[in-house]
């Protein structure tokens, strides 16, 4: 491997963020996240749709003509984010101090459920239409950082 350079830890997750997105059944974006303490992985999440129903790839999507970061009542799909916390709790691996490594940036509701899992960092690759979260994520003190390829 002589001549490869060694990517930062940020970038290290960020690439991991994106081979957990290529698991996404969304039509879409195919969104990758994964918790991370003390440099160890704790737990991914993709967006799909719940366990034992139907994927959008079978079904059509809802929202194919709703604008992005719009209507997400209408998504069938659980978020990265909501699937890689949901993860951790059925396992019972507790998310506080942890980073969020997400190739896109968390929705408003995502958001709500990073702050609540006690997550003191969100590292994403991808701008969402949701200043909202990140207004959110600022008043809670979670530090946001946008990962530039």
């Amino acid at each position: 491997m002589a001549g490869a350079t060694r990517p930062d830890i940020d970038h290290y997750f960020m690439e991991i963020a994106e081979v957990v997105a290529k698991r996404s059944t969304c039509l879409r974006n195919q969104v990758g996240a994964l918790i991370v303490k003390k440099k160890r992985i704790l737990s991914t999440g993709y967006n799909g749709a719940p366990t034992g129903l139907p994927h959008c790839l079978d079904v059509g999507c809802l929202r194919q003509d709703v604008a992005s970061g719009t209507r997400h009542e209408l998504c069938r799909a659980v978020h990265a984010e909501q699937n890689a916390i949901i993860q951790a709790a059925l396992h019972g691996v507790s998310t506080e101090g942890s980073t969020l490594y997400c190739t896109h940036q968390p929705c408003v509701l995502c958001a709500k459920m990073i702050i609540n899992a006690a997550m003191v960092r969100v590292v994403y690759l991808h701008s969402y239409p949701d200043g909202e979260a990140l207004r959110f994520l600022e008043q809670a003190g979670i530090k946001v950082s946008r990962l530039m390829e």
